[in-house]
Order: structure tokens, then C-alpha cells, then sequence
């Protein structure tokens, strides 16, 4: 694991612990949100060592990232149950959790939902769609109805029974869930700014070019296109996050 002082410790205000399942992960709008916040952020990389955290006392919150994995890919991944363990005792403890992509494949995966594998590709920006309880959720409240938003995955998943569904998509419904008072699962990747997208075409430009043929020679278009307004909706969709994060000292004295 990692610890980093995103600022000066005596100017933390959360504590949040950001699980990576590759190695070249990167934050991206998040990283900008958890700065403006003064966080303390401790990385671990379960993926190289299968280190988790080991509760949820030294955490404000808990963030879970995206990665190459199925969900279920306990196998090649055994460390894969315990996430979603760990991603549940969070929840069920009431802090703040997001699950980015996998990470949100985990969390349905820790509540009882089914993950369905490799039927629901999407790669590209693609409009996405508030429900009416996403609307009235903190982490949307003051979006456009519709969004657009970075897309990259196969899977997908079912609804866990306690979940409500914030925001949805043409090709595959289940985009945004929460469970409890902030335990969030997003499938897009709001996180991705247009220098992620860029970092992630050079670094798995073959993977892309599979996923989406010809897409990356229409780049440039679908950059001028698109990736202003996902920018600043997924920016607006991170500091929301990071606002339903409860200090441990406001928590214990709210109890």
C-alpha cells in the first residue's frame, strides 16, 4: 500500500482508501476532486501484493477503480471476493464508497447482484440518462438530465435487491446504483478526463482498436465532439462524491 498526503496531514479533512486493479490506473478527475478536498489517500494495489484494507477504522471512504478483470474472476484474481467484502462492510458501516467500472461490478457483486459477463460492450462517450431518483441523489443533483460520459467495458450487472438505479443508458440499463446512504456503483467512467482517454489509447491502443474498429482514426472528431461536456460533468459528478464523505469526527459526533 501507499500513503499519500494529497495535502499536509494536519489538513486532512477524509481519509479515503482507492483500490487499483491495474497498474496503470489513473485518477483523473477524481484525483482533482480528492486534491480540492484535502484528502489523505492510501493506495493499495491488490493486484501485485492481494493487500485490502483490513477495516473500515482508518477510512473515511473507500474507492474502488476499474480494471481488466470479470468480477468473478476469482481464479486469476483471488483477492476479488475479499474486495467486494471489504466493499460491503464499507456500505454497511455507512461511509462513502464508488466503484468505477469493475469497481462497480464488485459492489453489485458484494449486495447479491449477478454479474453477467461479456454481453455489453460499449467503448466511446455516450449520452447518459438521470432517473428520477438520480436527480434527486447528491451525486447528481444539478446535472442535466442527460450526460455524457466515457465509456469502456463488457460486462455488466444486475440490480443488488436494496439498490436504486440513479442513471441509465441505451445499451445497457444499469449505469449508476446506490445501496444505502452513499454506497455508489458507477459502470461509466466519469473519472476519465480527456488526458485519461488519451493516456489509455496510447497505453492499450491495440485493446481499443478491438473493441471499436476505426474509432481511433475518428479521434480527433469524437474529441471535439464530446469531451468538453464529459469533463465538466464528471469533475461536477467527483466533488459530489467526495462531499457525501463523512470525517470519522463528524460521524461519531452526529451518533
Amino acid at each position: 500500500m501507499v500513503v499519500v498526503k494529497i495535502m499536509a496531514p494536519e489538513a486532512s479533512v477524509v481519509r479515503i482508501a482507492v483500490v487499483e486493479n491495474l497498474e496503470k490506473t489513473h485518477l483523473g478527475k477524481l484525483g482533482r476532486a480528492l486534491e480540492e478536498a484535502n484528502a489523505e489517500v492510501e493506495l493499495f494495489r491488490p493486484w501485485r501484493d492481494g493487500v485490502l484494507p483490513s477495516g473500515t477504522d482508518d477510512h473515511d471512504g473507500l474507492i474502488v477503480l476499474g480494471g481488466k478483470q470479470g468480477a468473478v474472476d476469482d481464479a486469476a484474481y483471488p483477492y476479488l471476493p475479499r474486495l467486494a467484502h471489504v466493499m460491503r462492510r464499507f456500505g454497511d458501516a455507512d461511509k462513502s464508497v464508488l466503484g468505477v467500472c469493475l469497481g462497480a461490478q464488485l459492489l453489485a457483486r458484494a449486495y447479491g447482484g449477478a454479474n453477467i459477463l461479456g454481453s455489453a460492450p460499449e467503448f466511446a462517450w455516450t449520452p447518459l440518462d438521470i432517473t428520477a431518483e438520480g436527480a434527486a441523489d447528491p451525486l447528481f443533483r444539478g446535472l442535466d438530465a442527460r450526460f455524457e460520459s466515457f465509456q469502456w467495458h463488457v460486462d455488466t450487472f444486475s440490480l443488488p435487491d436494496k439498490a436504486v438505479r440513479l442513471v441509465s443508458g441505451s445499451a445497457v440499463a444499469n449505469q449508476c446504483f446506490r445501496v444505502g446512504r452513499a454506497a455508489y456503483g458507477a459502470q461509466f467512467h466519469f473519472e476519465a478526463s480527456v488526458e485519461v482517454v488519451e493516456a489509455w489509447l496510447v497505453e492499450f491502443r491495440d485493446v481499443a482498436e478491438r473493441m471499436a474498429p476505426g474509432w481511433l482514426a475518428r479521434y480527433p472528431e469524437m474529441v471535439a465532439r464530446h469531451a468538453a461536456a464529459a469533463d465538466r460533468a464528471g469533475h461536477a459528478i467527483a466533488r459530489a462524491f467526495l462531499r457525501t464523505v463523512q470525517p470519522a469526527r463528524e460521524a461519531a459526533a452526529a451518533g
